[in-house]
């Protein structure tokens, strides 16, 4: 059997889409191809290396059928830009050693973000006999400036060269929206470019028989990750509560400010549960009435992938995040959208929300919409014929 590697910045027991997105693409090429994943001790969104994990400088496992080798780095999730760049050379320096010393087969596919990962990768890996595979969740460094992360100075324009390196040095490209496959054909028209939605590869629950009667309380949940680009402290401070609640479940850089902000205002009706395991989060987010999905700017490129896991639960979305992902959420009547930023919309949006609206039926033609437009196997077949 053919070997093909995967090198990614994140992977369980990590949580967030990266580290899913990833896990569900070696799993789904496992069963064409003798597949490796390479990436860093577990660190993510914590920060620090996992207990199970300390003390290590590399790791090797077989997991659900992947050969797993896991790297050091220095683990850090600091606002101080020198250690965050720090803490990406120091992985960019355990692929380099471990290229060195290890033979990598003819099919390599890399994620990016991070930048100088991929560069590390993109720089050492080329070969005429080698297909390197970019697979581009994100449009770096536009993202960071738009999040306010990084400036338009030295820095970026260093950012940017990286950027153009890693596509036209790349085979095939994979990108998760259409937004930045067009942004990768103002700059190369070398590799070959590839639409890879981020489906989810799941079984849903079931869903119970529920109605809902007029003046019932609108149930309101947000899971993921708590970081700066989500915005979830600044929505617990700007959503009208009249007749909803604001449910909070997940871990991350923001983590600490929402449960401070929610001790110091107790009589809001907003409950915080921490992070839950992915497995059980499905059954959790079922009783809820909708999720929203925010982002704090608008991202060029950007497109939760929670948009096609929440479909295939049948759970209606209130999206805030303007782009791609709001036209998916209209074109596919998946839930309502507020103008992304515009606090005063998404309030306006939410009194328009007819409880008796969001019953099983409505819920079942989600579902049923999913499973007909974001199909994971459908999209791996597609996949397989180009790699």
């Amino acid at each position: 059997m053919e070997k093909l590697t995967i090198i990614t910045s994140y992977y369980p027991p990590e949580i967030g889409a990266a580290s899913n997105r990833i896990h569900h693409l070696a799993n789904a090429l496992k069963d064409e191809y003798d597949v490796s994943v390479i990436t860093p001790l577990p660190n993510y969104p914590t920060g620090k290396i996992f207990s199970e994990y300390k003390g290590r400088f590399s790791n090797t496992s077989h997991e659900d059928g992947v050969n797993v080798i896991r790297l050091w780095l220095y683990a850090s999730k600091s606002k101080n830009k020198f250690l965050r760049l720090f803490a990406m050379l120091s992985y960019s320096l355990s692929l380099s050693w471990y290229f060195l010393w290890h033979k990598l087969p003819n099919r390599v596919l890399v994620q990016s973000p991070p930048l100088l990962v991929a560069f590390t990768c993109m720089l050492l890996l080329r070969s005429k006999r080698r297909k390197l595979i970019l697979n581009v969740s994100d449009l770096w460094p536009s993202a960071g400036f738009e999040l306010g992360a990084l400036k338009k100075n030295f820095s970026y324009r260093l950012l940017q060269k990286l950027e153009k390196f890693n596509y036209k040095s790349a085979d095939l490209i994979l990108g998760q929206s259409n937004e930045i496959l067009g942004h990768v054909k103002t700059i190369t028209t070398k590799p070959d470019l590839f639409l890879y939605r981020n489906f989810p590869d799941i079984i849903p629950p079931k869903l119970e028989d529920s109605e809902k009667k007029e003046g019932d309380t609108l149930k309101i949940v947000y899971a993921g990750l708590l970081g700066f680009a989500q915005g979830i402290l600044e929505l617990c401070k700007k959503l009208n509560y009249e007749n909803i609640e604001l449910h909070i479940y997940g871990s991350g850089a923001e983590e600490e400010q929402i449960v401070t902000y929610i001790e110091q205002n107790k009589d809001l009706p907003i409950y915080f549960y921490g992070r839950v395991d992915r497995k059980d989060l499905h059954m959790v987010l079922l009783q809820y009435d909708i999720t929203i999905i925010p982002l704090l700017n608008r991202i060029y490129g950007s497109v939760p992938s929670k948009i096609f896991e929440y479909a295939k639960l049948g759970l209606p979305m209130l999206y805030f995040g303007g782009g791609e992902g709001e036209n998916i959420i209209n074109n596919y009547n998946l839930g309502w959208v507020a103008q992304a930023g515009n606090y005063s919309d998404l309030n306006s949006v939410l009194t328009k929300i007819k409880i008796t609206d969001l019953n099983t039926e409505r819920k079942r033609e989600i579902q049923k919409t999913a499973f007909k437009n974001f199909d994971f196997r459908a999209q791996i077949e597609k996949l397989l014929e180009i790699l």
